[in-house]
């Protein structure tokens, strides 16, 4: 093999893929003097509304925030319990946090997706809500959680930060519940460059709350009629992001064929457990935000990767959020424990081409003692 460097993410690219297109953007923008809350961010929201098949999208400064205005605008506040995978960023849990309300990690599946069996057994006269993180572009299976939640009438609020795009059962992430937030962060699968994120929603007395809550407490006639905040996707980075939305089906073909690739080539790797195959499952459409992988031996693996120039990464640093006892938690969740000793992503993005996967894939064949050929 031909020793390459294979970087986890070339953030570069990002932008130096469609520089000219980008900097004519800038440019554009720049001469309107079009930056706060102007054309091209209502334009985007309409166009990613569209494409998700929701009535309402509004621009946020993250998906963090989104998540917190969903979870204030739905009422959910001090003495609730929200319940939430505990394999999820810690924002996810910081926005039950900051609006007055408890975060009550619980286990993941085999799929490292929330497990509605978990989240059943977590419900308590304080539950208020459930928080499915819809984690490395694939969306849970929310016929059960819907099920759970007409249950114990409990509102659903999705965390779709990696899984724009995303399907089950032809419906998109982030459209199932009473809102849910999608993250625009650079290396996501929609990309700005810099920070920014969606709150999406069907319900009108929602998208009025948050659409107040994201700018200062003042609605659409721009009086104030409550308390907010500031976070409000800036326009420069909306008429990237709408650049970015018009080819974001060969963005998501493109992954999809990278993640088929990989199956291909390390299928018959029994020390790895690989993510489920593009259209291994009629109810699924998968976009590969991460390409999550399970290794007996991950921390050999990775240094094995590392050493031959393969970037790879253990996603939130190798903590779930049950393990940050700083923060007050308390859980005992021993399958996801386990989990976190084996979980590994391996690159996944746009600039890779498909030498370089092979070039991957080589290596860990190798590794774990599999002929390259």
């Amino acid at each position: 093999m031909t020793h390459r460097a294979v970087p986890f993410f070339d953030y570069r690219s990002l932008f130096s893929s469609h520089e000219n297109e980008l900097l004519a953007i800038v440019s554009e923008v720049g001469r309107r003097g079009a930056f706060i809350l102007q054309n091209d961010l209502a334009a985007f929201e309409e166009e990613l509304s569209g494409f998700l098949g929701a009535r309402w999208a509004l621009g946020v400064g993250n998906a963090t925030d989104g998540l917190h205005f969903a979870v204030r605008a739905a009422g959910v506040g001090p003495g609730d319990e929200v319940i939430l995978s505990s394999h999820t960023m810690i924002a996810t849990a910081a926005a039950i946090y900051f609006a007055g309300a408890v975060p009550v990690p619980v286990e993941c599946g085999a799929d490292h997706l929330i497990d509605p069996a978990a989240v059943e057994a977590a419900v308590t006269a304080r539950t208020r809500a459930v928080m499915p993180t819809q984690l490395n572009g694939r969306t849970c299976d929310m016929d059960a959680l819907q099920s759970i939640a007409d249950k114990h009438g409990l509102l659903i609020i999705e965390d779709a930060a990696q899984a724009l795009g995303s399907k089950f059962k032809g419906r998109c992430a982030g459209t199932f519940g009473a809102a849910g937030a999608i993250s625009f962060y650079p290396a996501k699968v929609l990309g700005c460059l810099g920070d920014g994120g969606a709150v999406i929603t069907n319900d009108n007395a929602m998208c009025q709350r948050m659409y107040q809550l994201r700018d200062h407490g003042r609605n659409a006639s721009g009086k104030i009629v409550s308390w907010g905040l500031n976070s409000r996707l800036d326009n420069l980075q909306a008429a990237i992001l709408g650049f970015q939305l018009k080819k974001y089906d060969r963005v998501m073909a493109r992954r999809r064929c990278l993640a088929s690739l990989y199956t291909e080539r390390l299928k018959d790797v029994a020390d790895i457990v690989l993510p489920p195959a593009p259209d291994s499952d009629p109810d699924r459409f998968d976009i590969y935000q991460n390409y999550e992988i399970e290794a007996e031996r991950r921390d050999d693996l990775q240094r094995y990767l590392k050493d031959r120039g393969i970037g790879t990464l253990i996603q939130w640093g190798g903590q779930a959020v049950h393990h940050l006892k700083v923060l007050g938690f308390a859980q005992n969740l021993p399958y996801t424990d386990s989990l976190f000793t084996r979980l590994l992503m391996l690159p996944i993005n746009m600039s890779l081409s498909d030498d370089d996967v092979h070039y991957v894939c080589d290596n860990i064949r190798a590794c774990c003692g599999y002929p390259i050929g």
